[in-house]
């Protein structure tokens, strides 16, 4: 029969000379910080309402919009946040304007 990893653990402690884990979370191994994981998160969401998405930037993120989208381009290019959620990261990708690329049907070069 299996041990439950979560009783494992909880006896673990319990035992006297057994090590206490540490409260305080390690900082993160993939590089991102809370806010870059926070904005690729919201870039996976789909938003029902007109300015529901610049709202939620406002109020969960704690940025501008302009900022927003500064930080998001620049974790595009990123490694970390590749890894971190891929499908997300490829999309945006696709949807980035370059100079040589072909402009938009009207002529302003716009993603979002």
């Amino acid at each position: 029969m299996p041990i439950d990893p979560a009783r494992r653990d909880a006896d673990a402690t319990a035992r006297p000379g057994a090590e206490v884990p540490d409260p305080t979370p390690a900082p993160a191994q993939d590089g991102l910080s809370d806010r870059d994981r926070r904005i690729l998160a919201l870039e996976g969401r789909t938003f029902r309402y007109v300015g529901a998405k610049e709202r939620a930037i406002r109020e969960e993120i704690g940025l501008s919009k302009v900022a927003y989208y500064v930080r998001l381009n620049a974790l595009l290019d990123e490694p970390a946040a590749l890894r971190a959620a891929p499908s997300v990261v490829h999309r945006l990708r696709g949807r980035r304007t370059s100079e040589d690329g072909p402009s938009g049907a009207d002529g302003t070069h716009r993603v979002a």
